[in-house]
C-alpha cells in the first residue's frame, strides 16, 4: 500500500472494512501500546483483542492500568464471552487466548508457543479463522518470534497485516521475523499506527 503524509495526516489509501483489530507485543510492549492508543476517542467502534507477554508469576494489572487512560471499555478476557463493539481486551497472564468462529473468546492451557502463553500466533490464526478479510492485525515490538506465524495467517485469509517499523522498535526481533516471513501489508512508526487505527475505524461499515 501507498502512505502519504500531508500536514501531520497520514494517507494510508484505500483500506479494507474490518470487523475487528487484534494486536501483539512483547518486550516494550506497554510502551508502545499507550502510545498508540492514546488517539482512540469515546465511542470507537471496533473491538481490539491484544496479547501481550507478561511473566507468569504477575497478576495482570494491564486492565486497570489501560482503563485509567482510555475513553472505552477495557477488561481482561474471561472465557465463552462474546465480543462486544469497541472494547478491548487484553489475554489474561498463563492462557492461551482464541477467538472462536462464533465471534467468543476462549481460554486454554495448551502447551507455550515460542516460549509464550499467552502466544500471539494462537490468538491471530484463530482470529482470522473467524474474521476472515475483515479482520487487522498489528505485530510491535518484542524479543522473539511470536506472532509471525499469525500475522502471515492474517495476510493469508485476505485481512490486513500491520507491523511495527522494526527501526523504531525498543526490540525488533518480533516485527522483523514477520517481515522476513511474509511481507506485511504496512511498515510504519506507532504514531501512525494510532493513526491506522483511527481510520480504520472511520471507515468500518
Amino acid at each position: 500500500m501507498n502512505i502519504t503524509e500531508q500536514r501531520g495526516h497520514v494517507d494510508f489509501g484505500p483500506l479494507p472494512g474490518v470487523d475487528a483489530i487484534v494486536i501483539g507485543a512483547s518486550a516494550g510492549g506497554v510502551e508502545a501500546l499507550i502510545k498508540i492508543f492514546s488517539l482512540l476517542g469515546a465511542g470507537f467502534r471496533l473491538p481490539i483483542i491484544a496479547v501481550l507477554h507478561l511473566p507468569d508469576e504477575r497478576r495482570s494489572r494491564l486492565a486497570q492500568v489501560f482503563q485509567q487512560r482510555l475513553p472505552i471499555p477495557v477488561k481482561e478476557a474471561d472465557d465463552k464471552e462474546s465480543i462486544v463493539a469497541g472494547t478491548l481486551y487484553f489475554a489474561a497472564p498463563s492462557y492461551h487466548l482464541s477467538v472462536e468462529k462464533d465471534f467468543s473468546l476462549s481460554l486454554s492451557l495448551e502447551d507455550r508457543v515460542h516460549y509464550s502463553r499467552p502466544s500471539i500466533d494462537i490468538l491471530f490464526e484463530s482470529a482470522a479463522d473467524a474474521y476472515g478479510s475483515r479482520l487487522a492485525g498489528i505485530l510491535l515490538t518484542g524479543a522473539n518470534e511470536d506472532g509471525a506465524r499469525g500475522l502471515a495467517a492474517i495476510k493469508q485469509h485476505g485481512g490486513l497485516s500491520v507491523i511495527q517499523d522494526p527501526n523504531e522498535a525498543h526490540v525488533p526481533i518480533m516485527p522483523e521475523a514477520a517481515r522476513t516471513l511474509r511481507a506485511p501489508d504496512l511498515i510504519l512508526p506507532l504514531s501512525d499506527i494510532g493513526q491506522l487505527l483511527v481510520e480504520l475505524e472511520r471507515t468500518h461499515a
